[in-house]
């Protein structure tokens, strides 16, 4: 398993931040190349199921998710059901304050290509992590301007 975990502090509330986190099909407003839409359900429950698409022009990987835990404002976990990336994500928000948060990110992964990506791992990590940390800066900007509805 390879295990992932990274954090952002927000000048925002822990309820604007949880919108923003889960307002997932605006999540390309922030995550580097990524498109989400809710599949099944509401996208707000237990049993939603989400898809998630990473690339450019077309050419990437699909990642099929379902919501396992939905505990508004704090914590929402996913399972990734793709034959890609399979394995569980957890998003969760700590309030620091009325107007302050802290967003996790946390992913426990099967890699794919079994022991190649095992080894390959080590190869990609670094750029897959300067990738999400910059796209949780970007979060965080995100986060702090949020509106409801806002295109």
């Amino acid at each position: 398993m390879i295990d992932l975990v990274l954090s952002v502090d927000v000048h925002a509330g822990a309820g604007t931040t949880w919108l923003a986190l889960t307002d997932w099909e605006r999540q390309h407003e922030w995550m580097l190349g990524t498109h989400v839409e809710v599949t099944e359900g509401d996208g707000r429950s237990v049993g939603s199921k989400l898809s998630a698409f990473t690339g450019v022009r077309g050419v990437g990987v699909t990642d099929p998710m379902e919501i396992t835990s939905w505990e508004p404002p704090v914590r929402c976990t996913v399972r990734h059901l793709g034959g890609v990336v399979k394995g569980t994500g957890a998003f969760h928000v700590h309030a620091k304050g009325a107007h302050r948060s802290t967003f996790v990110w946390s992913e426990s992964l099967v890699p794919p290509l079994g022991p190649a990506g095992q080894l390959g791992w080590p190869v990609v990590k670094p750029a897959f992590v300067v990738g999400l940390r910059y796209s949780l800066k970007r979060f965080a900007k995100f986060a702090e301007s949020y509106s409801v509805g806002q295109v």
